[in-house]
């Protein structure tokens, strides 16, 4: 008999945090954050971090665990997240996964195995340097004449996931590709049921945008000075999240802050939309449209009713 996991995702700023909370309070659950960089401390405006004020008193893991110059990658997401499922099973509560980076959901729901191409940290460093040097680009186009097929499902921009396939690659001399269509013939580890906001598109651009204003006058900016002045080395996989590598651009007198508020308002927009993309093509979960719905409560009341039959 499967354990159970709920899984609730979608795009940013659609309201994951809220409709999670308010279900954890309905259904006697614990909330795992499956984001890949509320995990680190420090780091809280520009990832838009649950308040302990937001949290309502609902136990969150996998926030604040890891300092900026930590590794997160998927190997190590799925054991810390695992660990947790542990803890939360052994008090009889609901485990719910929150988060929009569906790498990371999926790599769970199917316990998929990430061991190879974690182990090769110089190769990793190199790919680092060249990514830093050359531009991401560049690293791209070494994925490319790898890999084709897994290149083009792959931003550039997304250099963690870009650099690990070509660990993969080099590794295993197996296609990353070839691996991940594998990986997904296993049948899911738990009893899912996943759900994924979404909203109008447009609607959804307003909010994107107000919540990097928000960021702004909240001070996003003294944010990224303070963790570069803590950690100046320039190479941190941490940093070149949505929300830091613009500023830091900024902060280094590459472009005004006019011009990195608008370039971060315009990645987010296109991140946002390449969530939706995944989800559409990767996720077997039940859409919900949430300008249907009155307010998160309401929402997560929906799901609470289409979880009914769960049991710890």
């Amino acid at each position: 008999m499967k354990y159970p996991l709920i899984t609730l995702s979608g795009p940013t700023a659609c309201g994951k945090t809220a409709v999670s909370v308010e279900l954890a309070k309905l259904i006697d659950g614990e909330i795992i954050s499956a984001d890949s960089m509320q995990v680190y401390k420090y780091m809280d405006i520009g990832t838009a971090k649950v308040s302990r004020e937001e949290m309502q008193g609902i136990r969150h893991y996998l926030i604040d665990e890891l300092y900026p110059d930590e590794e997160f990658s998927i190997a190590v997401f799925q054991k810390m997240a695992k660990k947790a499922l542990g803890e939360i099973y052994s008090r009889n509560k609901m485990p719910i996964l929150v988060g929009g980076t569906g790498f990371y959901v999926n790599g769970l729901i199917y316990d998929n195995d990430f061991t190879p191409g974690e182990k090769n940290n110089s190769m990793r460093l190199e790919l680092e340097k060249e990514a830093e040097e050359k531009g991401c680009g560049y690293v791209h186009d070494i994925l490319r004449s790898l890999d084709p097929e897994y290149a083009e499902t792959v931003h550039p921009n997304n250099i963690k996931r870009v650099i690990r396939a070509i660990e993969y690659i080099r590794d295993t001399g197996e296609k990353f590709s070839v691996y991940n269509a594998r990986e997904k013939e296993r049948e899911p580890a738990y009893n899912v049921r996943s759900f994924i906001l979404n909203m109008d598109r447009e609607r959804l651009y307003e909010r994107i945008e107000k919540r990097i204003d928000n960021m702004i006058e909240d001070g996003l900016v003294d944010e990224v000075r303070f963790i570069m002045e803590k950690y100046p080395h320039e190479g941190l996989i941490s940093m070149k999240g949505l929300g830091y590598k613009e500023i830091i651009g900024y902060l280094k007198g590459e472009y005004s802050l006019d011009e990195a508020i608008y370039i971060l308002k315009r990645d987010t927009r296109h991140f946002a939309r390449r969530q939706l993309t995944w989800f559409r093509h990767q996720s077997d979960g039940i859409w919900i449209n949430t300008d249907d719905f009155d307010s998160p409560k309401a929402i997560a009341s929906y799901i609470a009713e289409k979880t009914g039959d769960m049991k710890c």
